[in-house]
């Protein structure tokens, strides 16, 4: 049995939500890297929301076959980086250009002091995952 080799990027204490890293990453999960990169970039200019599915509280419907989104700039401008990233490692490991996310994990990271005066409010921090393989040629 042949092992397929895959490319891993391991980003720790980002500066975003976890809650909107887990909406995109769910949306974004399967989906080939330029795809992947096309979606964030849309969202990041403001031209294609993401959908929300799961932490939908009092969030407003957007135009289109969606009913909850939102813009998530910060974050979807930290997983652009990632993605750009882990194409560079399939690239140095000898992966081909076409490429499909595979696994896509977020996890919350330590919650750290905001710094100077202003006590008793943290930052958010999140580990975000990502692994990529070579998408199979269809038959």
């Amino acid at each position: 049995m042949e092992e397929k080799k895959q490319a891993t990027i391991n980003a720790m204490h980002l500066p975003i939500s976890l809650k909107t890293s887990i909406e995109i990453c769910n949306y974004i999960k399967n989906k080939s890297t330029t795809r992947a990169k096309k979606i964030l970039e849309d969202a990041i200019n403001l031209k294609q929301p993401i959908p929300y599915k799961k932490f939908v509280a009092e969030m407003p419907h957007r135009r289109g076959k969606m009913a909850a989104g939102k813009f998530p700039v910060k974050a979807s401008k930290e997983i652009l980086k990632l993605i750009k990233s882990v194409e560079a490692n399939a690239q140095n490991i000898g992966l081909s250009s076409n490429l499909v996310i595979s696994e896509m994990i977020p996890n919350r990271g330590p919650l750290q002091w905001h710094y100077g005066r202003q006590r008793r409010v943290k930052m958010k921090r999140t580990h975000i995952i990502i692994k990529v393989r070579e998408q199979e040629a269809k038959k």
